[in-house]
C-alpha cells in the first residue's frame, strides 16, 4: 500500500490498514514513561535499603569506635594507679617524705591531661546548632527527628554564647570527663566507711568532745567567714567589671560550705609514718571525718534555702530556720540510717550461722556496708553521714561476731579499696585541669579564696581551741594549735562537691578555685609537714597503745596514802564524760544483745525479763571463759571496769572477793562502783608490794613462796 492509498481511505479506515508496528508508534512514550518511573522506583528502593545497611554499618562502626576509647580512658586511669604504686614503693624505699602518695597521682593526671589536651589530635566536626526559640526552657532528654528516625540526646550543660563556636571535638577529652556521680555513688563510699571502720576508737573518745566543737561549731563558723569574705570579693569583681555572670551570696555561702570540707590525709599519713602524738592525730582525723559529713550536709541546706517573694537570695528569717531544721532533719536521718543498718548486720551475723562460711560472711558485710549509702540517698538522706556511722558501727558490734578469716578480708578490703578510689580521684584531679571543657579562671577570685580560707581556719581553730581549753584537763597546746591551723588541706570531699554542680557560671568558678586550692595545699602544706613537726618540737616516734607520761594532766590518778602511790596505781585515762555516760549503757545492753561478748543479759536485765534475756544472751556468752575483745584494744575503762585475780583470789574494784586461777583479767560481768585502796591490800595482802601499770592491764609482781 502506498501512502497516498492510505489518506485516500480517510483517518478511521488509515488506522486500520496501518500494520501492527506503527499502531504502536503513538503508545511509545506513555510506555517509555511508565518504563522509567518503574525502573527508578525499583532504583530508589535498592538505593536506600543501600544506605540503610550503610548507616547501620557507620552506626556499628561508631559504636565500636566508642567502647575503644573506653577502654583507652579506663586503661590510662588503670596506668596511673599502677605508675603512681610503683613511686610510692620508690619514695617509701628511700624514706622521700617531701611528696605524698596524692601529690604523685594529681603529677601524673597533670601529664597525662596535658597529652590528652595537646598531644591528641581532634575529631573531625560534625556537630550542628540547632535553634529551639519557642522553648523557654532545657530539657533533660530530647528526642529528634532526623528523616523519619528518631534519635535521643541527653543534657550535657549550659554552654555560653561566647564559647559556642569553641565546642571541644575531641572524642578523648570527653571519654575522660566522668559523670559526677561515679564519684558519689562508687569512689566515696569506700573512703568514707574506711574511715569509720578503721576508727582507733580509744583516742578518738578520749577527745570526744574537742573533735564534736571543731566538726560542727567550727565548720558552720568557717563556712559564714569564707562565705562572706567571698561575697564582698564578687561584689569587687562585679565593680571592676570581671565577673560576667550572676553571683549571689547564696552561691558565696555554697562555695564556703564545699571549701571547709578538709581531708588532711597528707599529714595524717606522715603522722601516722612518723608516730606523732596521738592526741593531735585523733583531733584532726576525728574532725576530719565529722566535718566531710557536716560539710555535704550543710551545703544541701543551703542550696534548700528558699525565701519567700520575688528575690530568692535575699536573707529571710524563715527560710534561714528552716535551713536550719533541713540540716538536723538530713544529719539525724542519716545517722540513723547508718547506725541501724549496722545494728541490722550485726544481728545477722550473731544469730546465723554465716561464720562458718567466710566468704558468704565477707560478701554480706560488704553489700550491706555499701547499699547504707544508696539507701540513704535514695531516701533523700546523706549517704556520707550514713557511711561513716556505719562504719562505726560496724567496728563496734560486727567486727565482733565474724570470723578470723572475716575479720581479715573486710579490714584489708576495704582498706585497698580506700586506697585505689582516693589515688583515683586525686589523679582525677590532676587530669581535669586540661581536660574539663568549663573552667572558669579568674585571678581575683583565686587569691580571694585562698586568703578567706586562711582567716576561715583560723577562726575556727584558735577561738574554739581557747574556749576547749577551759574545760579540758589536758590542754590543747599552741604547738597543737598551729599545726591544726597548718594541716587544714582540702581533697577529694571538696572536689566531689564541687564537681556535682557545675551548669551555672558560678559553679563553675567555683570548681576551678576548689582544683586549684586542692594542688596548692597537697603539694606545699603536704610537703612541709615533716619541717612543721621539727619547728614546732611536736614529739614522734609515740607508741599509739602508749598511755602519755604520768605528768600529763589527761591522767586520772587515785590518791592512796604513800607519796608514791600516784606513780604506781594510775588506772586509766580521763575520756570524755558523753562517752563514760554512754559506756556503761552500752557494755551492760548492746554489747551483749549484738554481739558475742559482754555480760549475760540475764545478769543485768530484771528478773521479769529472763526469758527474753536467755533469747538474745548468745550460748557464748557463757561458755567463753575469756570474753571477745576487740583486737587493737581500743575502748576505754571506768573504774569499777578492773577486776584484780591474785593467786586464788579474786577482787573486784567494790572489793568482792571469789576463786579463780592466778591471772589479772578484764572480766566480762563488770560492776561500775568506786575503787578502795583499803580493802585491795587488806584482800590481796600486798601491803606495800609496788604496783605497776601497763596500759589498762594492771600486772602485780608475785612473790616466789618456794
Amino acid at each position: 500500500m502506498e501512502p497516498g492509498d492510505a489518506a485516500r481511505l480517510g483517518p478511521g479506515r488509515a488506522a486500520r490498514a496501518l500494520p501492527p508496528r506503527l499502531l504502536l508508534l503513538p503508545l511509545l512514550p506513555l510506555l517509555l514513561g511508565r518504563g522509567l518511573r518503574a525502573a527508578a522506583s525499583a532504583s530508589s528502593g535498592a538505593a536506600a535499603e543501600d544506605s540503610s545497611a550503610m548507616e547501620e554499618l557507620a552506626t556499628e562502626k561508631e559504636a565500636e569506635e566508642s567502647h575503644r576509647q573506653d577502654s583507652v580512658s579506663l586503661l590510662t586511669f588503670i596506668l596511673l594507679l599502677t605508675l603512681t604504686i610503683l613511686t610510692i614503693w620508690l619514695f617509701k624505699h628511700r624514706r622521700v617524705r617531701f611528696l605524698h602518695e596524692t601529690g604523685l597521682a594529681m603529677i601524673y593526671g597533670l601529664i597525662v591531661g596535658v597529652i590528652l589536651r595537646y598531644g591528641t589530635p581532634a575529631s573531625s566536626g560534625h556537630d550542628k546548632s540547632l535553634s529551639c526559640t519557642q522553648e523557654d526552657r532545657a530539657f533533660s532528654t530530647l528526642l529528634v527527628n532526623v528523616s523519619g528516625k528518631f534519635f535521643e540526646y541527653t543534657l550535657k550543660g549550659e554552654i555560653s554564647p561566647g564559647k559556642i563556636n569553641s565546642v571541644e571535638q575531641n572524642d578523648m577529652l570527653r571519654k575522660v570527663t566522668f559523670d559526677p556521680e561515679v564519684f558519689f555513688n562508687i569512689l566515696l563510699p569506700p573512703i568514707i566507711f574506711h574511715a569509720g571502720y578503721s576508727l582507733k576508737k580509744r583516742h578518738f573518745f578520749r577527745n570526744l568532745g574537742s573533735i564534736l566543737a571543731y566538726a560542727f561549731l567550727g565548720t558552720a563558723v568557717s563556712c559564714f567567714i569564707i562565705g562572706n569574705l567571698m561575697y564582698g570579693v564578687a561584689r569587687l569583681m562585679r565593680t571592676v567589671g570581671q565577673l560576667s555572670d550572676k553571683f549571689y551570696y547564696t552561691d558565696c555561702l555554697f562555695f564556703g560550705a564545699i571549701i571547709s570540707a578538709t581531708d588532711p590525709v597528707t599529714v595524717l599519713a606522715i603522722f601516722n609514718e612518723l608516730h606523732a602524738d596521738v592526741d593531735l592525730y585523733a583531733l584532726l582525723f576525728g574532725e576530719s571525718v565529722l566535718n566531710d559529713a557536716v560539710a555535704i550536709v550543710l551545703s544541701s541546706s543551703i542550696v534548700a534555702y528558699q525565701p519567700a517573694g520575688l528575690n530568692t537570695h535575699a536573707f529571710d528569717a524563715a527560710a534561714f530556720f528552716k535551713s536550719v531544721g533541713i540540716f538536723l532533719g538530713i544529719f539525724s536521718g542519716s545517722f540513723t540510717m547508718g547506725a541501724v543498718t549496722g545494728v541490722v548486720t550485726a544481728l545477722v551475723t550473731k544469730f546465723t550461722k554465716l561464720h562458718c562460711f567466710p566468704l558468704l560472711e565477707t560478701a554480706l558485710f560488704f553489700l550491706m556496708s555499701w547499699s547504707t549509702f544508696l539507701l540513704a540517698e535514695a531516701c533523700g538522706f546523706t549517704g556520707v553521714v550514713a557511711v561513716l556511722f556505719c562504719g562505726i558501727t560496724q567496728a563496734h558490734y560486727t567486727y565482733n561476731n565474724l570470723s578470723v578469716e572475716s575479720r581479715s578480708r573486710t579490714k584489708q578490703l576495704f582498706e585497698v579499696l580506700h586506697f585505689l578510689a582516693e589515688n583515683f580521684i586525686f589523679s582525677y584531679m590532676g587530669l581535669a585541669l586540661f581536660t574539663f571543657q568549663k573552667h572558669v579562671f579568674s585571678p581575683v577570685f583565686i587569691i580571694g579564696a585562698f586568703v578567706a580560707i586562711f582567716l576561715g581556719r583560723a577562726a575556727h581553730i584558735y577561738p574554739l581551741s581557747f574556749f576547749l581549753n577551759l574545760g579540758r584537763r589536758h590542754k590543747i597546746g599552741w604547738n597543737f594549735q598551729h599545726m591544726m591551723m597548718f594541716s587544714g588541706l582540702r581533697g577529694a570531699m571538696a572536689f566531689a562537691l564541687a564537681i556535682r554542680d557545675t551548669a551555672s557560671y558560678a559553679r563553675q568558678m567555683m570548681f576551678t578555685t576548689t582544683l586549684l586550692i586542692v594542688f596548692f595545699t597537697v603539694w606545699i602544706i603536704g610537703g612541709g609537714t615533716t619541717p612543721m613537726l621539727s619547728w614546732l618540737n611536736i614529739r614522734v616516734g609515740v607508741d599509739p597503745d602508749q598511755d602519755p607520761p604520768p605528768n600529763n594532766d589527761s591522767f586520772q590518778v587515785l590518791q592512796g596514802d604513800g607519796p608514791d602511790s600516784a606513780r604506781g596505781n594510775r588506772t586509766k585515762q580521763e575520756s570524755a564524760w558523753l562517752f563514760r555516760l554512754w559506756y556503761s549503757f552500752d557494755h551492760n545492753y548492746l554489747k551483749p544483745i549484738l554481739t558475742h561478748s559482754g555480760p549475760p543479759l540475764t545478769t543485768t536485765l530484771p528478773a521479769w525479763c529472763g526469758l527474753l534475756a536467755r533469747c538474745l544472751t548468745s550460748p557464748q556468752v557463757y561458755d567463753n571463759q575469756e570474753p571477745l575483745r576487740e583486737e587493737d584494744s581500743d575502748f576505754i575503762l571506768t573504774e569499777g571496769e578492773l577486776t584484780l585475780t591474785y593467786g586464788d583470789s579474786t577482787v573486784t574494784a567494790n572489793g568482792s572477793s571469789g576463786s579463780h586461777t592466778a591471772s589479772t583479767s578484764l572480766e566480762g560481768s563488770r560492776r561500775t562502783k568506786s575503787s578502795s585502796e583499803e580493802v585491795l591490800d587488806r584482800a590481796l595482802g600486798i601491803g606495800d608490794q609496788p604496783v605497776s601499770s601497763r596500759g589498762t592491764r594492771l600486772v602485780f609482781p608475785l612473790e616466789d613462796n618456794a
